[in-house]
């Protein structure tokens, strides 16, 4: 649920922050109030498009953050599947804006646009002219029909989606497998000399890093003998100056004076063990100038197989591991060429099965769908009738497309019918834009306890109804905010009577400067907007007490459904 909206310096905004609450939240102002800024800014805030003339004049940044409350576990788990971690039990996004660019951040972490838009979508849902004309394209229908047949549908598409993608790599193998008698011979020979050539080299893994570490050492032995060599006389025992020799006749010296200061048994026993670490020291550095003698063929031999395997690297593989992986595939490539009819064979009946899985599994979604799209255009048409289409009829149709894709076989179309008499046809070619509003709220009540978002904004949902349709277009929206907060911007007195919570944005000049404003009304403060809404320039008793009964009504009908 979107719990509060933090605006500052967008367009008219200087600052606004609103606290929305549960169930149906409600905008209204007068025209050019700003209403527009504030789902602007809500869209802005999810992702939208940003310029640099969305800055309010003369401010340095603009910024929309919003702050959602998440109490449903589907929805936590959703989002900790894309690292977005509730803090106690919220998430903030917020979308800074400097110099036509945005800085992005979702609980004080910055992110991309990707990543916010995606934790958005599970968050809030809104509604304006646009996403009611994406009726007018066919997929959305059957995004929608799947929305609603998802519990059932979703792990038959999940089977699908695995099966088109096994059915596509294996159509794309056998069409790579047609070749001419040429064209095979020509690859046989060219995939024998790759595979003898890295089998001839007789590779270990691991073995260029062993390599490369002997050829290094061989390379620099001079330095590192004479380096060693220093080394071993500066610790030893064979020079006066020797810090072995040294430390010896320390020891000695210790050992002399003993019984005169038992208090010395302890620096003598320290110093005795100086004197064994640098003997064992001294001991393994002989060792290692006795490692670092080698001939001259073992280094030409080391160059020699060095030089083979950055051969190698340069055509099949950047490491040995790499090399023998590609030795591996063109050995199977080779093996299938060899055996080229049963090759063919192989991969013909394997595509046959998996062709005839796919099918299957496209057949049952079918299946799925038609029989949710009868349930689901009868309530829809349920909603339409309550939403004034008296005579509606509406109903889905079904087309097998021509080829197979990972969401199955099928394109679907919702057909509508508003009088009696018309024959059905595609919501395209018969809808207005009023009318597509009303229809997408009724798609919307009937997806309301399907879907998982919290929060759904409804912006121009009142275009071209009045009256009647404008009272039912408010019952709906009511039912919807049974079980989702709704937030919706109207300019209708029958939306705005049915308000859980009422706000009114209002533009104010000060000091020489326009600025908009948003606050929450009071009980009489809304039956004074409905009045305003109503009455327009004059206010009289009469339309007061109008706006009153209307409010009084709207009550009533909630608490009676």
């Amino acid at each position: 649920m979107l719990t509060h909206l933090h605006v500052k310096n967008l367009a008219l905004i200087r600052e606004a922050e609103i606290d929305f609450t549960e169930g149906l939240n409600i905008l209204t102002g007068e025209t050019g109030a700003g209403k527009s800024i504030v789902i602007g800014s809500v869209s802005l805030a999810l992702g939208g498009k940003v310029s640099r003339e969305m800055v309010r004049p003369g401010a340095d940044y603009g910024l929309a953050e919003l702050v959602f409350l998440v109490n449903r576990e589907k929805q936590r788990e959703k989002l900790l599947e894309l690292g977005v971690v509730p803090e106690d039990d919220q998430v903030i996004i917020s979308r800074k804006i400097l110099d036509g660019r945005s800085i992005n951040k979702i609980n004080g972490e910055t992110v991309t646009i990707g990543q916010l838009k995606e934790a958005a979508s599970l968050l809030i849902d809104v509604h304006g002219q646009h996403e009611h004309q994406s009726l007018l394209q066919k997929k959305k229908h059957l995004e929608i029909l799947d929305d609603f047949a998802k519990e059932e549908l979703g792990p038959v598409k999940e089977k699908i989606s695995e099966a088109y993608g096994s059915f596509k790599e294996l159509k794309k193998q056998l069409a790579e497998a047609q070749m001419d008698e040429e064209s095979r011979l020509r690859e046989i020979s060219l995939l024998e000399f790759e595979t003898n050539e890295i089998e001839k080299a007789a590779l270990t893994p691991g073995e260029d890093e062993e390599l490369e570490r002997r050829y290094r050492r061989m390379s620099n032995a001079r330095r590192l003998l004479e380096a060693a060599g220093n080394v071993y006389g500066m610790t030893g025992y064979e020079e006066d100056s020797g810090a072995g020799a040294v430390i010896g006749r320390a020891v000695r010296e210790l050992q002399g004076v003993l019984s005169y200061d038992s208090e010395l048994s302890a620096l003598a026993a320290l110093l005795s063990d100086v004197d064994g670490l640098l003997n064992d020291f001294n001991r393994e550095m002989s060792d290692y100038l006795s490692s670092l003698e080698f001939d001259e063929q073992e280094f030409s031999d080391t160059e020699e197989r060095l030089n083979l395997l950055n051969y190698l690297k340069s055509r099949y593989g950047h490491t040995v591991e790499e090399i023998l992986a590609y030795q591996e595939k063109q050995s199977e490539r080779l093996s299938s060429l060899q055996n080229y009819d049963r090759y063919l064979q192989e991969l013909e009946k394997k595509l046959g099965q998996a062709e005839a899985e796919l099918e299957k599994l496209c057949g049952e979604a079918t299946e799925i769908r038609r029989r949710y799209a009868a349930v689901l255009c009868g309530k829809i048409r349920e909603h339409l009738v309550d939403l004034n289409f008296l005579n509606v009829e509406f109903e889905m149709s079904f087309e097998e497309l021509p080829e197979y894709t990972a969401q199955g076989k099928d394109s679907a179309e919702f057909l509508i019918s508003t009088n009696p008499g018309e024959p059905l046809r595609p919501l395209m070619k018969t809808a207005s834009g009023g009318e597509l509003s009303r229809i997408m709220l009724a798609i919307k009540t009937v997806l309301a306890d399907k879907d998982e978002i919290d929060t759904v904004i409804f912006d121009e949902i009142d275009v071209g109804i009045s009256g009647r349709t404008a009272q039912k277009v408010s019952e709906k929206m009511m039912l919807i905010g049974r079980t989702r907060q709704v937030i919706c911007i109207t300019h209708l007195a029958q939306i705005a009577a049915m308000a859980d919570s009422h706000y009114r944005i209002e533009k104010q000049v000060e000091e020489g400067e326009t600025r908009t404003q948003i606050r929450r009304l009071s009980e009489q403060e809304s039956i004074e907007e409905l009045a305003r809404i109503l009455g327009g320039a004059k206010i009289t008793d009469a339309v007061r007490k109008n706006a009153e009964e209307m409010r009084a009504l709207a009550i009533a009908r909630k608490q009676s459904r």
